[in-house]
């Protein structure tokens, strides 16, 4: 499987996450694309996501609601860009549902892609990518422990996805 055709990675704006995990890409894709699944593992611990709304079809919407442990709440809403079933995921905070621009103040804009391939026998090669704006957006979001908290959101999709959760 190949990148976007047109897009190309910029380690100045860019952050990139890969790992191999022991789910076929076809759980990872149900536990990005179903609410049912998101709201179990999509924000590391001990924050968690209390609402998931999700339109799969470029242009549907991507909303969360995350609670942290203080109880402060974030509702994130984007916009699906791309979709390749089992495979490509690519959305914005930049946009709303319908390709309308977000209201402004964004705190950080952002583009993300998920990229999934089979690895190995059931395995998934899984990439993370997270196109900004600018140098000081990717450099927020590199402090705020994207590798970190990206990576332990991946291992709690794993472990419930693992635990029966697709069955």
């Amino acid at each position: 499987m190949s990148d976007l055709p047109t897009y190309v990675f910029d380690p100045k704006l860019d952050l990139q996450m890969e790992r191999f995990v022991d789910v076929p890409p076809e759980l990872v894709w149900a536990a990005w694309t179903k609410p049912e699944h998101l709201v179990h593992w999509f924000c590391p611990k001990p924050w968690q996501t209390t609402e998931a709304e999700i339109d799969l079809r470029p242009g549907g919407l991507f909303r969360t609601v995350m609670r942290g442990p203080d109880g402060q709440e974030m509702n994130n809403r984007g916009c699906y860009l791309d979709i390749l079933e089992n495979r490509r995921l690519v959305w914005t905070g930049c946009m709303i549902e319908g390709f309308r621009p977000q209201p402004a103040p964004l705190p950080m804009a952002f583009t993300a892609m998920l990229l999934l391939e089979p690895h190995g026998t059931g395995g998934t090669r899984y990439r993370a990518i997270v196109a900004h704006a600018d140098a000081e957006g990717r450099r927020m979001h590199a402090e705020m422990g994207f590798e970190h908290g990206w990576a332990l959101a991946l291992e709690q999709l794993v472990a419930y996805m693992t635990a029966g959760a697709a069955a």
